[in-house]
């Protein structure tokens, strides 16, 4: 039976400096603070007690300012850092106890990484850069070029498996890149602001088909990113992380209209809650509605309960009227104006 948890991220501590043993076990005994382990170890907390499950084909963002710890944290899924304390739990298997063996297995065949910067080989072709993990398995050269000619396809750059990395845009490069790690065909996806250095188009269009082939691919995937912008509109769930710490794990529904503190409030401040917020989120229940307005026709406009509020603004400003929510056909709720205006200003459904 398949479990529910593809990736369980179990209270991981990362200190780093000459003395971060002493410095964890002196959190473990005393309970000091970031400041009191800087001054008294000369040790630095990169990440505090982070716990995390995260469920198989799912993309799951992490973000931060710069120094949150968020690119410390996921550096520890394929081993590139060693917690200080803590479990990573992969697949039903403890990848902090894999021998080296294991662990070049699980780094060749289970988990791949995209980087910010290309990382491209410049003396190698696209479509041996694409090529690559699979030539460090081993796979013979004919059998490797025909997998990363049918990657080169899924990343739209037919016709450019024979050009070298300076002949290509920086979009481009970076879809070479994302080609190179699904190239290994890898459970898990690690993608460390992999969009960040490219222009706001060349983003977004980068953003659209990294959603289509994870749809396709439904590789797990661990996405980081200081762009609330991006994690809500790639992610399906996001930890906000401050300080080495997680302060919220929600989906972008849910980190919007019940921010966890004012340091998560000020990151959804500017966000347009248009295309988060369903219509579950800001209905009233049909039998609270019906029991203070009477009983409501059932033949009134409607929509489903995922819909999304600019599809639920254009359909109340058009009926006039308030509008029923349906989840598989059966009505269990009512919008109004009120719960429109009052979710568009506060920010937080009606009671």
């Amino acid at each position: 039976m398949a479990s529910d948890i593809a990736i369980d991220i179990r209270n991981v501590w990362k200190i780093f400096g000459d003395r971060a043993s002493e410095a964890m076990i002196a959190i473990e005994q005393d309970n000091l603070s970031k400041q009191e382990i800087l001054e008294k170890y000369n040790a630095v907390i990169g990440v505090a007690d982070v716990s995390l499950s995260i469920a198989p084909g799912q993309i799951f963002c992490i973000m931060g300012l710069s120094g949150s710890g968020k690119s410390t944290l996921v550096r520890h899924i394929n081993r590139l850092l060693e917690p200080s304390s803590g479990e990573i739990i992969v697949d039903g298997q403890n990848i902090l106890e894999f021998s080296p063996s294991q662990l070049r297995h699980y780094r060749n065949h289970k988990v791949a990484m995209v980087f910010q910067n290309f990382a491209l080989l410049p003396h190698y072709s696209v479509l041996d850069n694409i090529a690559m993990p699979l030539e460090i398995r081993a796979m013979n050269k004919n059998q490797r070029l025909e997998k990363a000619e049918q990657i080169l396809h899924m990343v739209e750059l037919d016709g450019w498996g024979n050009k070298f990395a300076h002949e290509l845009s920086g979009g481009m490069q970076q879809r070479v890149g994302l080609a190179r790690a699904l190239a290994s065909d890898p459970d898990v996806l690690l993608m460390d602001e992999p969009f960040s250095a490219l222009d706001p188009l060349i983003r977004r269009q980068l953003q659209d088909e990294f959603m289509k082939l994870s749809a396709v691919m439904k590789k797990t995937t661990i996405f980081i990113t200081h762009d609330l912008d991006e994690a809500v509109r790639i992610g399906e769930k996001i930890a906000i992380m401050r300080d080495g710490r997680v302060v919220q794990v929600g989906t972008p529904e849910e980190i919007i209209t019940h921010p966890a503190d004012d340091y998560v409030s000020d990151f959804v401040a500017g966000i347009s809650r248009l295309k988060v917020v369903k219509a579950k989120t800001v209905m009233h229940s049909i039998i609270d509605f019906e029991s203070e307005n009477g009983t409501i026709s059932d033949d009134r406009p409607s929509v489903d309960e995922e819909e999304n509020l600019t599809k639920i603004i254009q359909l109340i400003m058009k009926e006039n009227s308030p509008i029923l929510v349906k989840k598989s056909n059966k009505i269990t709720g009512v919008i109004t104006h009120n719960n429109v205006l009052h979710t568009i200003i506060e920010g937080t459904e009606t009671s």
